[in-house]
């Protein structure tokens, strides 16, 4: 049989577009990704260095105040020593009238002024020990005053003071708050000193968690921003390689096109000359021959037509592969061109076979793409009758519904083994249990591409030695036009 070949059309650009546009949403979002890894591992960084800068400004501070509590111990401990050999030497001269010993006393309470305003200035904000530093110069002003009147008592007398006497008493009782004072003193500033130790301890261990924590968590996201960096560049990789095997695959899609038009071509005028050469010969010795002599000239224009059909499969096929088949739907009134495609059938099977036609609805126009319809249904029907016994009818059905068209075509033949049912789709894949019909394996992938340009559904039901049935259903727009056209069919859920 001849079926009309698919139309040529440019190539489909939508073809490869949608692969590239969804890469193009995930690049986009990862670039996102990337660009918030980068400006949070930044920020980390910054968290890091500022808390890094403030500790390590505490740390200053504290070696200061550190330094400022070392020295103020450092200079109490001096004038409780000053003040103890100050002691020393007044009573030295007392005992030996030694008038450099009352010399070097006079040079130790002179330092102790310089030793107390030594004290003044790191306790300036620190009330309490101001206010006992204010107590320790009072009573450090009494014990002069008091020492200069027992030195001047013994110039006078030349006799040594008795315990009992109330210079002494009070002289005793002065040291004595002098000492507790200074003891005071130092205890204080050696529990600030301890305070200080254990926040500066404390403020280093914080440091370095936070050092480390902050390293690993800046560490993690620059190793993430890495890996999507190196699965940007992976995919990019893998996308070109796509892009680069689908541009070889068009190009030798359109190399087979070219090479299969030019077989058709080559092919398509022998093979008419053939058919029309053994059509002449039959009509011409049909009268005068008995018919059955005429069986090899049936042979030669069966032959003839299959390869026909070959050409005509193959050369659709390769139009798809190559992305030029396309689909451009008009308003075809579809009984007249059922009718037609069954009396083109019935021409070409001898003899003749039995199609029941039957029409379920009322429509009389579909919106279809008439080229490609017709090798869809041809194949369908063709297949029906190959693989059905000859005395068997098939069955060939048009339902019309204002959404969508369908046809059914069932026979009662061998049918297909279910574990061929999955792959019938594939070129030059043929059933099991085919036996010696003759075919090539390509008319169900032509009815396969044919009807994914139409976006429709096809549904098979077949069991082995009863029979195949093949629905198909095509969504039609809601308004068809009346005239031809190239508008797009709306999308069909699949």
């Amino acid at each position: 049989m001849t079926a009309n070949p698919a139309s040529l059309s440019p190539p489909n650009s939508s073809t490869f577009s949608s692969p590239a546009n969804s890469s193009t949403v995930k690049w986009s979002v990862e670039r996102l990704w990337v660009t918030i890894a980068f400006c949070l591992a930044l920020l980390l960084m910054g968290l890091v260095n500022f808390i890094s800068y403030q500790n390590a400004t505490q740390l200053i501070d504290r070696a200061v105040q550190l330094k400022q509590t070392n020295e103020l111990l450092t200079t109490l401990t001096d004038v409780s020593a000053t003040l103890t050999d100050a002691e020393s030497r007044r009573w030295r001269y007392i005992l030996f009238n030694d008038r450099r010993e009352l010399e070097a006393y006079d040079q130790a309470i002179e330092s102790l002024d310089l030793k107390l305003e030594q004290l003044r200035q790191p306790l300036t904000d620190k009330p309490g020990q101001e206010q006992r530093l204010d107590q320790l110069e009072t009573l450090i002003h009494q014990r002069r005053q008091l020492l200069a009147q027992s030195t001047e008592l013994y110039r006078q007398t030349r006799s040594l003071l008795t315990a009992e006497h109330p210079l002494l008493v009070q002289a005793n009782h002065n040291q004595a708050q002098i000492y507790h004072i200074i003891a005071e003193l130092e205890i204080t500033e050696q529990e600030r000193l301890e305070i200080q130790v254990k926040q500066s301890q404390a403020s280093s261990q914080a440091r370095m968690i936070i050092e480390i924590c902050g390293t690993s968590l800046t560490f993690a996201v620059l190793l993430g921003v890495y890996a999507l960096l190196y699965r940007q560049m992976f995919k990019r990789q893998e996308l070109e390689q796509m892009q680069q095997k689908l541009a070889q695959e068009k190009e030798l899609g359109e190399l087979k096109l070219q090479f299969f038009s030019m077989v058709s071509h080559e092919f398509r005028t022998p093979l008419s000359s053939i058919l029309g050469s053994a059509q002449l010969l039959r009509e011409t010795l049909y009268s005068a021959i008995d018919a059955t002599k005429l069986k090899g000239l049936l042979r030669i224009q069966a032959s003839a037509r299959l390869m026909t059909q070959l050409l005509n499969d193959i050369l659709t096929l390769a139009r798809a592969d190559a992305g030029k088949l396309e689909c451009r739907p008009e308003s075809i009134e579809i009984q007249s061109f059922c009718l037609n495609l069954i009396e083109d059938l019935q021409l070409l099977n001898e003899p003749p076979r039995s199609i029941q036609f039957s029409q379920q609805g009322s429509c009389t126009h579909a919106y279809l793409d008439e080229k490609l319809l017709y090798s869809i249904l041809s194949n369908l029907l063709s297949n029906a009758i190959k693989y059905s016994p000859p005395d068997s009818p098939v069955y060939f059905t048009l339902c019309c519904k204002p959404e969508s068209i369908a046809f059914q075509v069932k026979d009662e033949g061998m049918g297909i083994a279910p574990e061929d049912q999955a792959q019938i789709y594939e070129p030059f894949i043929r059933g099991k249990n085919i036996g010696n019909t003759t075919g090539s394996g390509l008319g169900m992938a032509v009815v396969k591409k044919c009807l994914d340009l139409h976006q429709g559904e096809i549904e098979l039901e077949s069991e082995v030695g009863v029979g195949t049935t093949f629905t198909l259903k095509i969504a039609q727009p809601s308004a068809a036009p009346a005239g031809p056209g190239t508008l797009p069919l709306p999308t069909q859920a699949r």
